[in-house]
């Protein structure tokens, strides 16, 4: 490991007891710092709930950290949005925001249109397929903006309890992810979680940030913000444990792929010949071959997009 990277451990991953609340509340009372969390959703209508009712209470009635709750509903087909209104998030349809840019599906999408329906000067993403939630992954996470001007963006840390086994989630991360960070931007081997999707950073940094429109949006959101802002302007926050929903070892495939994808783009900007994964599914004449494209758009940064631009000069 890099002794630049040690030295950031050292310095730059802390744990959610580290800053009290109290602590946090009186640095967002001094800086005057407003506090966005977006959960993207599609077809989560057994937890998302349950998320929004936590931070509802915990962080907004109880005392004042989070200014605005937005579920961004990317299409569900049950009771998504009727579930996460009832918990008194503010719902909004993926397909409502900038109308004019046709969607095209992926959670990197729903992250990027989020921030045209949000004000925030601190956003804070949480997926919304967690179980045994915790506010503490809010005020973990967004606690070190509040406290120190000098961060940018806060990625979560956790264990991932795979079937009862401590620590094997997040397959992906460990045969993908980190392999590609480490050999192609260690300064960034130190994230305990590089693809999870609990983190929070600045608007001023998410403006600037182009965004992959599938799963590829955490790697090339921290490679980006490392080549922004630098390491030290990156952190990460031990918030416990993660439950949530685990996909089967094909969508992990496919997810790899994108990520792979993004991380391709980034270290050459080069042309993917064959931007598509071919996998295999037995059927009744033995193995079947399905074929999946490969996430291979990013949207511009935000503060490109002329409404974006006409809201901040309204």
């Amino acid at each position: 490991m890099l002794e630049e990277v040690e030295r950031w451990l050292s310095t730059r991953s802390w744990s959610a007891t580290d800053r009290p609340l109290h602590q946090i509340l009186a640095a967002k009372q001094r800086s005057g710092q407003t506090v966005s969390v977006v959960l993207p959703a599609l077809n989560e209508e057994e937890t998302v709930g349950d998320i929004a009712a936590v931070i509802r209470h915990d962080l907004m009635r109880q005392v004042p950290l989070v200014d605005e709750l937005v579920v961004v509903d990317s299409g569900s087909t049950d009771r998504t949005s009727e579930v996460a209104a009832a918990a008194g998030a503010t719902v909004v349809h993926r397909d409502e925001i900038l109308p004019g840019i046709p969607a095209v599906p992926g959670k990197g999408e729903v992250l990027w249109r989020s921030l045209l329906v949000t004000r925030g000067d601190i956003v804070c993403f949480v997926d919304a397929d967690l179980r045994d939630f915790s506010s503490d992954f809010v005020s973990g996470i967004v606690g070190p903006l509040l406290t120190d001007p000098d961060i940018a963006l806060v990625k979560g840390m956790y264990d991932r309890p795979l079937g009862g086994a401590a620590g094997q989630g997040g397959r992906v991360t460990e045969l993908m992810a980190r392999p590609l960070l480490n050999m192609h931007w260690p300064q960034l081997a130190g994230f305990v979680q590089p693809l999870g999707g609990e983190y929070a950073a600045r608007r001023s940094l998410l403006e600037q940030l182009p965004f992959p429109v599938g799963y590829g949006v955490e790697l090339g959101m921290l490679v980006d913000a490392l080549h922004l802002v630098g390491l030290d302007a990156l952190a990460q926050v031990d918030v416990g444990v993660r439950k949530h929903r685990h996909q089967d070892g094909q969508a992990l495939g496919r997810m790899a792929a994108a990520i792979y994808r993004t991380a391709q783009l980034r270290l050459a900007r080069g042309h993917l010949i064959r931007p598509s994964l071919t996998q295999f599914e037995r059927g009744g004449d033995g193995f079947e071959p399905r074929t999946y494209s490969v996430d291979t758009e990013e949207r511009p940064p935000m503060v490109e997009i002329a409404e974006y631009q006409a809201r901040r000069a309204a």
